[in-house]
């Protein structure tokens, strides 16, 4: 079994101090085989916040895979934004815009979602798409896969001001044929959770939207992470939300999503 930590929309430069010492601990306490960040790890991409999301990250658990947001792509600095749009995301977190991780159990690909072209939006290009599909053929059936991006899959219904990821029909088709059991994002700073069936029928594989961890922009839900435990049958999702009283984040009751794999080769 494996247990990957999903945190997303850190937003430094709008943190909620508070959160911060009580997150680290808990990570310690969880012991994570994997940590991910799916993007947003600043909220105006400014060198200060780069550094304060960079000092954070260097306070959690190893192995640790982490994407870059819409916000961590600057607004404001025209030249920057077109010129060099991560580049303070490459110098001050991670050069890797493509990471991966593996081991025996588990594969997490993660895509650079965040474009300069979009204040907001997010895709995934042709090349991204068969970089990872390739990467996700050449694993042995039993490996679980799951692919990370900021931009979801999918959002709520009447949620005004965000969209899909620009390329949702095609990169879902590709993945559903090579396996991929799960995905992870970000960016719309609430929990939702839907199915790929939505795509490809009789392809169930679980899109989760993670809330922010520990930023103010919140949605009206108190911050939040998710914990996954992977074993060989399931996927189990514990939901960690920060209680303001206990000043702790609290885990809820699971979810459980069965694998579509389960150690042999999917049918899709």
């Amino acid at each position: 079994m494996r247990t990957v930590v999903q945190l997303s929309d850190l937003h430094f430069g709008t943190t909620i101090a508070a959160t911060l010492d009580p997150l680290i601990e808990l990570l310690w306490k969880l012991a994570p085989d994997l940590v991910i960040v799916s993007g947003d790890l600043t909220q105006r991409a400014k060198t200060p916040q780069f550094i304060e999301a960079r000092a954070f990250l260097d306070r959690m658990p190893t192995p640790r895979l982490v994407v870059p947001g819409n916000h961590d792509v600057p607004l404001y600095d025209v030249a920057r934004r077109f010129l060099s749009p991560l580049g303070r995301y490459r110098t001050h977190i991670t050069d890797n815009l493509a990471p991966v991780f593996l081991d025996d159990e588990i594969a997490v690909v993660g895509i650079n979602t965040a474009r300069s072209l979009t204040f907001k939006g997010g895709g995934i290009s042709a090349p991204q798409l068969a970089e990872a599909t390739a990467y996700f053929d050449a694993l042995p059936s039993h490996i679980a896969r799951i692919v990370v991006t900021h931009h979801p899959f999918d959002i709520p219904v009447g949620l005004s001001g965000v969209a899909i990821v620009e390329g949702a029909e095609r990169a879902i088709a590709a993945f559903a044929q090579c396996h991929v059991e799960l995905f992870l994002s970000g960016h719309l700073h609430l929990i939702h959770t839907a199915s790929t069936n939505k795509y490809v029928a009789a392809y169930d594989a679980p899109m989760l939207v993670a809330g922010t961890a520990v930023s103010t922009r919140a949605r009206g839900e108190p911050n939040s992470f998710f914990v996954f435990r992977v074993d060989r049958y399931t996927v189990e999702c514990d939901t960690y939300t920060w209680d303001t009283q206990a000043r702790a984040f609290q885990p809820s009751e699971p979810r459980t999503f069965a694998r579509m794999n389960a150690g042999v080769l999917s049918p899709y």
